[in-house]
């Protein structure tokens, strides 16, 4: 027996702005939207959720209403990466408009990612553009 990565789930105050801010972040579309809950996925999944079996289908974000505000760093966070035809030093400043901001979480001068925080503070990393 084998468990599907289903969903990461994200708190937040505002989950509506929240998701709003990945779902442009990762070009990817919400199927789920209340006041208290927002889900996004990416674009191609429903397209291709026939061709994939329960195990293949990919994960979600999933935003959640708390009522406190985010007061330490993340023990678990997301990596992005470019492909190595996308311009990284673009993404970053792509992402960055969205309200994105460069911190420091003690990664030193020489690493070959960018961390960034999300617009309610949740830390992130921007990797060195990938083939796979």
């Amino acid at each position: 027996m084998a468990l599907r990565w289903y969903s990461n789930v994200i708190e937040s105050t505002d989950p509506r702005r929240l998701g709003a801010w990945w779902r442009e972040a990762l070009d990817w579309e919400t199927i789920h939207d209340t006041d208290d809950e927002v889900v996004v996925i990416p674009k191609q999944a429903q397209e291709i959720a026939a061709k994939l079996t329960f195990h293949q289908f990919p994960p979600g974000l999933v935003f959640v209403r708390v009522d406190h505000e985010k007061a330490t760093k993340n023990r678990l966070h997301m990596d992005l990466a470019p492909h190595s035809s996308d311009d990284r030093e673009a993404e970053i400043a792509r992402l960055e408009a969205l309200g994105a901001r460069r911190i420091d979480v003690g990664q030193g001068p020489d690493v070959s990612w960018t961390v960034l925080a999300d617009i309610d503070g949740n830390e992130f990393c921007v990797l060195s553009s990938r083939e796979m």
